[in-house]
């Protein structure tokens, strides 16, 4: 008997996968941008806002435990001590998730302007 192998997910559908977490943890301000083009350094960035320092962790938490799940793991993370800005590094997608007033303040929407957004479905 051969056993399949799994088909590994294409990055655009685990960042949005991501997205989708976040959303179900309740994060505001979901979004995708696509980075092709405008850097190397990752394919895509998750963008997601908590409403306290305590939500910021659980949405970050949800999407590491979800996609562990499935058998993705994060590369690295930082902030989630702190739940003021937790980055989760999966290397071909990059997961922020902010503080409101750590978002508006480094506005990263802003910054990757020439980057599109993906529809990320509710």
């Amino acid at each position: 008997m051969q056993i399949a192998a799994q088909r590994p997910v294409p990055p655009p559908l685990l960042a949005r996968k991501a997205a989708e977490i976040c959303m179900d943890s309740k994060a505001d301000d979901v979004i995708v941008l696509d980075l092709h083009g405008v850097t190397d350094m990752t394919d895509y960035f998750v963008v997601a806002s908590g409403t306290s320092d305590t939500h910021v962790r659980s949405v970050a938490q949800h999407v590491i435990d979800e996609l562990s799940k499935q058998g993705h793991r994060v590369a690295s993370t930082e902030g989630l001590q702190q739940g003021r800005w937790v980055l989760l590094d999966y290397v071909d997608f990059v997961v922020h998730v902010f503080h409101p007033s750590s978002r508006s303040y480094y506005q990263l929407e802003r910054l990757w302007g020439d980057a599109p957004m993906l529809a990320v479905s509710p």
